[in-house]
């Protein structure tokens, strides 16, 4: 099981790799097997697909702000709160990830909804 301390870094990489606008290093971050639900409630993401969703987002110019340190677990789980801020749009997300022994993101499931999503 990874450690808290694995799992916090891996996600400030997460934040930085958008800060660089270096999906890659991004999507490196993910399992083979990885699964991406973004929001929750649409269709889930693997593979080849992942890339191609990050790509697309680090592409537009999101950038991360988290609203508060990342939150880790007793378990193989770890959470952040943030604001992506794109050209002409915010949203407010909170993403919690799972990660495998090896300390890859085997999850990521984004909660946001319509409320979040601040145009202008």
């Amino acid at each position: 099981m990874p450690s808290q301390e694995q799992m916090k870094v891996a996600l400030q990489a997460y934040v930085d790799g958008f800060a660089k606008g270096d999906a890659e290093s991004v999507i490196a971050l993910f399992a083979e097997n990885a699964v991406v639900e973004d929001p929750v409630g649409t269709p889930e993401k693997r593979g080849e697909e992942i890339a191609e969703f990050y790509r697309n987002a680090v592409g537009a110019g999101a950038k991360l702000i988290l609203e508060g340190p990342i939150r880790g677990s007793h378990g193989s789980s770890a959470a952040m709160a943030f604001t992506v801020e794109m050209p002409g749009m915010k949203i407010f997300v909170i993403d919690a990830f799972t990660f495998d022994d090896e300390g890859k993101v085997t999850s990521m499931r984004a909660y946001w909804g319509p409320d979040d999503l601040i145009q202008g």
